[in-house]
């Protein structure tokens, strides 16, 4: 990213205090603008330089100027240091989780409080409760605290983990530098401290003097710190003496002191009744009963019973994929280091993976990946379609010497012939055009899809299946013909016939196929002004062919809010294209677009795309159409049991939507002539609020190596066979086994053991797990 110089954002504005949040909002787009050095000219907001996630693994320095409120620097982040030039207010460095907090003054309340990472640095005294509640995840270093002066009451209160040193420079020698009551609770972490503190909790904590190791990462970390602070000057007088200097360190477990336990029967007659219940707060209120829960049931006694999952669900990555794409799997193979087994499995699915999955699609996989619901980027699949273009076809099944016809060679055409011929049936296209492709050949700008990459994947079909050039448009009898010699007939022969909107000049418009398919071919022209009648994805290309072809303006209007999405939509505004709505057309005429309000858009050129239809000249009359569409079911077979219809003959959609009917069409014909049963796509798709993304870090980019970004997939509804559930679980009442003859595995449960608490799950981070009701028993 190129550097960007600093910028200062203002906490005041003509005199106004700007709210936190609109402070924060402006820091957010300001690192996300590439600011990398932000100077804040604060007015007591809070939380400044907390949740700076968008920088990303890159630096990021901000430097406070002012006067700082509460929280700051709260849930910070890597990479992020923070420079408050004066004092701060309560909760410096709260939830911290990564963030360098140097405080060039006092810092009051809670200074530290349930930090997990990073390091805050404080120059003067802190006030009471800091470094409590800290945590320490062993996979990352502790948390830091460091403070030049002393502290107050409570410090270290319930402290889990993390360091703190107090370096009680300027007091006197008798001077406190740990208030009263430190370390009470404290079960993890160490205090470093010069000069004495005024009792300890003995039960949770032991003092000592520092060994070797440890004062050597004193006096090695005391240098960052002084350095950060700008005092360098008195590191010789913090280090020089050894024996000044005091380590109160947690103790263990095993070495805490014994207390006198109370029965839950004291604790309900000398506590609870006194206090809230019989006679107490909330006693008159509820007569639930309160005695002690002598068991905790297992077996059949369970209230809940945990259910292992395990590939019963579809993903919602492929269960929104109308292709039928099992892009977890693919994600799977690659974590397992299986490349080339990832990269073939799509040609079972898809005869055309690069093209769509990779340059066409507007990827309706990834708008469904779970990873969104935590504001985390999607898995990019294109990254897998584009590694897809060495794809390595699989063999087919054996020959079954049943023909097939299949009448168009675009996206659905190929999709049909690809899954039958896989099956081991003789599917011959018959197509108008000289080669295969339909409409992504004929129609779709260069600067979608690559010429070399489109040939690339057409080969590989055209070597495979057999192909019929037809010398002029498909007659009735000819139609008749071609069904009786072949076992099915599948349409596909698209939408080819663009509708022209009726309106007084419409002869001077051209329509937007006709266009398209003149810029493929190197013979459409345009004029400096362009007007485009429907602004949807294709209006969309035709704009971005009109800009590659010298267009200077170019406009596109609807009658409602523009229906386009995705690269279309992007490349058109990137060309410049301008997009107006509502808009009604009321002629066309030689200055250009008259309107029904009156204006007239200036225009050389006129391009309507409304929608197309398919021509079905061809098409006998018993088989049934509907609005100008052929008539079908959900596997695509029309009226006729003999004859499917497909793609834009039956209704008009998507690339991978063809892709999709195509096969569902073939999985059909193949059960006809096989005699099995239909097996397609009949799981029901996995809820992603069963998943759990916590176990991923969002400041990791995702990158275009298909391998780098298979582990950042959730797997949602498939095992990782991570463990986790089998860790968790308090009663190690889930183990794993081998599947006896099979090469998988299944994690079971000991219902003898099991107490249906839930903790498999609450952790497991695919959702393979779902806790139920048990049976009642009667």
């Amino acid at each position: 990213m190129t550097k960007k110089p600093t910028i200062t954002i203002r906490g005041a504005e003509n005199g106004v205090r700007v709210d936190s949040r609109i402070l924060e909002e402006r820091l957010q787009q300001a690192v996300g603008e590439g600011h990398r050095q932000i100077e804040v000219n604060a007015q007591g907001q809070h939380g400044i330089g907390g949740r700076l996630w968008k920088a990303g693994v890159e630096s990021l320095e901000v430097r406070i100027t002012g006067t700082s409120g509460q929280r700051l620097g709260s849930m910070g982040f890597p990479q992020t240091t923070i420079h408050n030039l004066g004092p701060a207010s309560d909760d410096v460095g709260w939830l911290n989780a990564g963030a360098t907090i140097v405080v060039h003054g006092n810092a009051t309340n809670g200074a530290g409080n349930a930090m997990a990472q990073g390091k805050i640095y404080i120059g003067g005294d802190i006030g009471a409760r800091g470094m409590t509640m800290t945590k320490h995840n062993p996979r990352f270093e502790p948390p830091e605290l460091w403070v030049l002066g002393s502290v107050g009451d409570s410090f270290a209160e319930f402290m889990a983990g993390g360091i703190a040193v107090i370096c009680g420079f300027g007091k006197e020698e008798e001077a406190n530098i740990l208030g009263y009551g430190p370390g009470v609770g404290m079960v993890g972490g160490k205090i470093y401290f010069r000069g004495r503190e005024q009792g300890y909790s003995e039960r949770d904590a032991r003092l000592r003097d520092p060994d070797d190791e440890e004062w050597r990462w004193l006096t090695k970390g005391m240098k960052d710190f002084l350095q950060a602070l700008g005092r360098q000057k008195i590191l010789a007088e913090l280090t020089s003496d050894r024996g000044a200097w005091r380590v109160l360190a947690a103790r263990k477990p095993h070495e805490k002191f014994g207390r006198p336990l109370r029965k839950v029967h004291q604790f309900i007659t000398e506590v609870w009744d006194p206090e809230l219940g019989k006679g107490g707060l909330i006693g008159d209120l509820t007569d639930l009963d309160r005695s002690p829960v002598e068991v905790i049931t297992t077996g059949d006694l369970r209230r809940y019973v945990p259910l292992w999952e395990n590939g019963k669900f579809f993903p919602p990555c492929q269960a929104n994929c109308p292709s039928g794409i099992p892009v977890q799997k693919r994600w799977q193979l690659l974590r397992q280091g299986k490349v080339e087994e990832a990269v073939d499995l799509v040609l079972a699915y898809s005869p055309l993976p690069t093209v769509v999955c990779g340059y066409l699609c507007p990827n309706i996989c990834m708008d469904n990946c779970t990873r969104q619901t935590y504001h985390l980027p999607p898995m990019d699949t294109t990254v897998l379609g584009k590694a897809s273009l060495q794809a390595q076809a699989p063999l087919p099944a054996a020959a079954t010497g049943h023909k097939i016809a299949i009448i168009g060679g675009g996206a659905a055409g190929l999709s049909t012939a690809w899954q039958l011929w896989l099956k081991g049936h003789e599917p011959i296209i018959y197509d108008l055009g000289r080669g295969l492709g339909g409409k992504i050949a004929s129609l779709i700008p260069r600067s979608r899809i690559p010429d070399e990459i489109l040939a690339h994947e057409l080969l590989r079909v055209s070597d495979r299946i057999r192909q019929v050039q037809l010398k002029h448009p498909l007659t009735q009898e000819e139609f008749a013909s071609i069904r009786e010699r072949h076992d099915f007939v599948v349409i596909a022969t698209g939408a080819q016939k663009p509708r022209m909107i009726p309106v007084p000049g419409n002869e001077r418009a051209i329509a937007a196929l006709d266009f398209l398919r003149q810029s493929k071919a190197g013979k459409a022209k345009v004029g400096k002004d362009v007007v485009i009648i429907g602004a949807g994805n294709v209006g969309c290309d035709a704009a971005t062919e009109a800009a590659r072809l010298g267009a200077k303006k170019i406009t596109l209007i609807d009658i409602q809010q523009p229906a386009s999405y995705g690269k279309e939509r992007q490349q058109a505004e990137a060309a410049g294209a301008q997009f107006l709505w509502p808009r009604f057309t009321k002629a066309i005429t030689a200055k250009g677009v008259e309107l029904t309000n009156g204006e007239v858009l200036r225009a050389d050129t006129v391009i309507v795309s409304i929608g197309d239809q398919p021509d079905l000249a061809f098409l006998p009359p018993e088989i049934a159409t509907v609005r100008g569409f052929i008539a079908v079911n959900e596997q695509g077979q029309s009226s006729d049991p003999l004859v499917y219809a497909i793609g834009d003959a039956a209704k008009l959609g998507l690339l991978t939507e063809a892709i999709g009917m195509g096969r569902k069409a073939a999985e059909s014909i193949d059960a006809v002539l096989t005699g099995r049963e239909e097996t397609y796509d009949q799981l029901p798709p996995m809820d992603p609020k069963r998943v759990k993304l916590e176990y991923y870090d969002p400041r990791i980019p995702l990158t275009d190596d298909p391998v780098a970004c298979a582990g950042h997939c959730a797997s949602c509804g498939v095992c990782r066979d991570c463990g986790v559930c089998e860790n968790l679980c308090p009663q190690n009442a889930i183990s794993r086994h081998e599947i006896p003859g099979e090469p998988g595995y299944e994690y079971a449960v000991d219902a003898n053991l099991c107490i249906g608490c839930g903790f498999c799950a609450g952790g497991c981070p695919c959702g393979i797990w779902r806790l139920t009701e048990n049976v009642s028993i009667e």
